[in-house]
């Protein structure tokens, strides 16, 4: 069996999308003929956990674990806050900050380059440059953010000429929170300049989404190739029974700069002129929800139809999607937000429910729930197209209108996905083996 070794700060118990992509390649990865090893944090600072994703990991693989230093422990201790859960869901965005909040994210960005894992790097590629000598692999994959994954496998690739695949779960100065950064020019420069290197000096640089591959070829010569975030087939087995109520769900992060206020106004209104709407309308947020979000919902007089139910295992979050009248999937208010698929998406196209999607109309996501018939995307002030859908699957559900999978998702299964991710690896080594 050949060997991979994968580069990754995301590794379980770590909850949350980040460490999903490569768990999930993991686990269909033996049967493709590879066995994973995971080199990985020993003690990293998690804001969100899931056990439950360990039960993914086979019995073949190899993981790695080897300590880090975390500033955002000490960031935290002088703000007063024990635990990173406490946080936002992303603090680095446009929303207006406090003097202490303003002065992290200068000091992360100016002297943490490319990122607060930056300390982990040197220690990193000198322990995995002897343990190569010892264990060698066929493939080198970094999967980042954070992009100091990168930068341990390219002196890693470098030093021992292993192929190597930079897989960018997002982009890295055209990431929507690069600009509130508040970087000097010194610090710009030197990130473009790393990222430059790193899209050089890989084998190949693997999108998730075909504006950031699109993006990515032209930074660089370097093959771009598109492997997406998917669904695993497995998870969806679960039968979920109704439970009589209309049921909009959210599952994953809900951060404050994604908040659709149109929508809760929109229902707001509906309630007001339909009491039976009323009475069954749930909103169901299972995640990490910022409470900008949750304010904003009660401001609305909605409180009574909300279900906060926090932070929930990936095991949870499926059941939740499946038992949705109405699945709700608003992006975040930055542009350069048009290149993402939220990796929830996928998930969302095996739930077979509908999908609200609040956005730009024709960035990538609207493009993938246009192509499947799963749900349609609506600008974040369409407040009556809104209602239109709104009304069309509340008539659905009272009618008990059956569920209408989405069209031609096969392409996005886990295990089509990792047979793709197998075929280009196998052809690293084939090119290598050429030289």
């Amino acid at each position: 069996m050949k060997r991979v070794l994968v580069i990754t700060y995301y590794w379980p118990p770590s909850g949350g999308s980040g460490v999903q992509r490569w768990v999930k390649f993991s686990k269909f990865l033996p049967e493709n003929g590879w066995q994973p090893v995971i080199f990985t944090p020993e003690n990293p600072d998690l804001a969100l956990k899931d056990k439950t994703l360990e039960e993914e990991i086979p019995e073949c693989a190899e993981i790695i674990r080897r300590p880090i230093i975390e500033p955002y422990g000490i960031y935290r201790r002088l703000c007063g806050r024990s635990e990173a859960s406490q946080e936002e869901v992303n603090p680095i965005n446009g929303q207006k900050k406090s003097l202490m909040q303003r002065l992290s994210m200068y000091v992360r960005g100016n002297f943490f380059i490319p990122d607060p894992r930056c300390l982990w790097i040197r220690p990193s590629v000198r322990f995995l440059k002897k343990y190569l000598k010892e264990h060698p692999v066929d493939v080198i994959v970094s999967t980042g953010p954070p992009h100091s994954m990168h930068l341990i496998a390219r002196q890693v690739a470098l030093a021992t000429g292993t192929p190597w695949i930079a897989d960018f779960r997002d982009p890295w100065t055209k990431m929507f929170y690069f600009k509130h950064l508040h970087l000097g020019k010194r610090a710009e420069a030197r990130h473009i300049r790393l990222e430059k290197q790193v899209l050089d000096d890989a084998s190949v640089i693997v999108a998730v989404s075909p504006l950031v591959r699109d993006d990515f070829r032209k930074m660089t010569d370097t093959p771009v190739e598109l492997i997406t975030n998917g669904y695993d087939e497995s998870d969806f087995e679960q039968v979920v029974e109704p439970d009589g109520y209309f049921n909009i769900v959210h599952t994953g992060l809900f951060a404050s700069d994604g908040n659709p206020e149109v929508l809760w106004k929109v229902l707001s209104e509906k309630c007001r002129e339909d009491m039976t709407f009323k009475k069954m309308l749930r909103i169901r947020l299972a995640g990490k929800t910022d409470r900008t979000i949750t304010d904003s919902i009660m401001g609305y007089g909605l409180g009574e139809n909300l279900l906060d139910l926090g932070y929930q295992s990936h095991q949870t979050a499926v059941r939740e999607q499946k038992g949705a009248s109405l699945l709700l999937l608003p992006l975040r208010k930055e542009p350069e937000y048009k290149a993402v698929l939220p990796g929830k998406l996928f998930e969302y196209l095996a739930s077979c429910r509908p999908v609200l999607g609040i956005g730009q109309t024709d960035g990538a996501m609207a493009t993938i729930l246009h192509e499947t018939g799963a749900g349609t995307v609506f600008d974040w002030n369409d407040s009556m197209g809104i209602a239109s859908y709104m009304d069309k699957c509340w008539a659905e559900f009272r009618t008990g209108a059956p569920e209408i999978p989405a069209e031609n998702i096969e392409q996005y299964s886990r295990k089509s996905l990792t047979r793709k991710m197998a075929g280009l690896m196998e052809s690293l080594i084939e090119r290598n083996f050429q030289k």
